[in-house]
């Protein structure tokens, strides 16, 4: 796992509008702080997917800020984006109160693939996960765990932000 930069400003309020304010057109420069970010940290993949929404959550928001995000990447690095591959088949109660423990059980079976033959294109691959912020893991390890199951050779992490320690 990977981050551009700590979860403090600008990069912070940058990203809460993204997420929580509508603020869509900050995808596109966000996106290219994560393509360098893979470049500087010399991650190698052969396909990028966005950390998927649950269908209820994709509603009320109306979009996934994560796919905005990786879809500027992908463009930047010319890598495949793949926005199919893996599905949130449940929703999660917000994780922002609960413990590193609680993050994991909330989040236990939450993500899958596909189902074949789709995700024979997943076997021997380098995946990379866009995200826009890892706090523990959780979430990327959860939404990793599927694409193992299905062949990956590699899972990578790349996110925004993580919190300062």
């Amino acid at each position: 796992m990977r981050a551009v930069g700590s979860y403090q400003e600008p990069l912070r309020s940058n990203i809460r509008a993204l997420k929580y304010q509508g603020n869509t057109r900050l995808g596109e420069p966000l996106g290219k702080l994560l393509a360098q970010a893979y470049i500087k940290h010399g991650i190698r993949a052969d396909l990028i997917i966005p950390l998927p929404l649950h269908q209820e959550k994709l509603q009320q928001r109306g979009y996934n800020q994560s796919q905005l995000l990786a879809e500027s990447c992908a463009r930047q690095l010319q890598l495949p984006l793949q926005t199919t591959l893996v599905r949130r088949i449940r929703t999660t109660p917000a994780q922002v109160t609960l413990t590193a423990r609680q993050r994991r059980a909330n989040l236990q079976g939450a993500f899958c693939c596909a189902p074949d033959p789709t995700t024979q294109s997943l076997f021997n691959r380098r995946i990379l996960v866009i995200d826009d912020v890892c706090t523990t893991g959780a979430t990327l390890e959860a939404c990793a765990a599927p694409l193992f199951e299905a062949g990956a050779r590699e899972v990578w992490g790349l996110v925004l932000a993580r919190p300062t320690r």
